[in-house]
């Protein structure tokens, strides 16, 4: 199965100061969508997995969440483009779940759901914890310079070593799909 795992806010889509809280507010990153939609035609599922605290919190619902993922599939779907699925942590950091990355629990349930290992699968993201999930899961960790990426390469050291850089989610598609990635 070929397979690629993306984290959302700073990905996928602008992220701010605070919480994106309704598909008003999700306003993708220039050539994100684009990028999917060719990973889809190039023949990958494509899934999505983030950390909504904004929940716990008490800033929006499950179905506000819905809905911003819904805006996300239709704008998908004018592209040709698709997302599998989109697994999410629903917890405030304080609740210390196993689902709240950087722990790997929100990339063992896709493998679990999908029935396949992550060895060697792309997991792209902005952020260390996006990075420490897919090394504990088994995934190539990818960092994008959009959203946190570039804050996140300020410690290198933090990162995992077999990080792979890229500077947004349109080259990392593009090295995906060539066979560098």
């Amino acid at each position: 199965m070929r397979l690629v795992i993306l984290d959302r806010d700073g990905v996928i889509n602008q992220e701010g100061d605070a919480y994106i809280c309704s598909p008003l507010e999700w306003t993708p990153l220039p050539g994100s969508l684009e990028a999917i939609a060719r990973l889809s035609q190039g023949g990958y599922q494509v899934v999505v997995a983030t950390n909504q605290s904004g929940i716990a919190r008490g800033l929006f619902t499950v179905e506000d969440l819905h809905a911003m993922h819904k805006k996300m599939d239709r704008l998908l779907a004018q592209l040709g483009g698709r997302v599998e699925g989109v697994f999410f942590c629903p917890h405030a950091p304080r609740d210390h779940c196993r689902c709240r990355k950087p722990r790997p629990g929100l990339l063992e349930q896709i493998a679990h759901r999908l029935g396949t290992s992550l060895a060697g699968v792309p997991a792209i993201g902005d952020a260390q914890r996006d990075l420490l999930a897919a090394e504990a899961a088994g995934a190539r960790p990818v960092l994008v310079r959009t959203g946190k990426g570039q804050q996140t390469l300020c410690s290198p050291d933090d990162l995992p070593a077999s990080t792979v850089v890229c500077d947004d989610l349109a080259a990392a598609a593009d090295a995906i799909l060539t066979g560098r990635l």
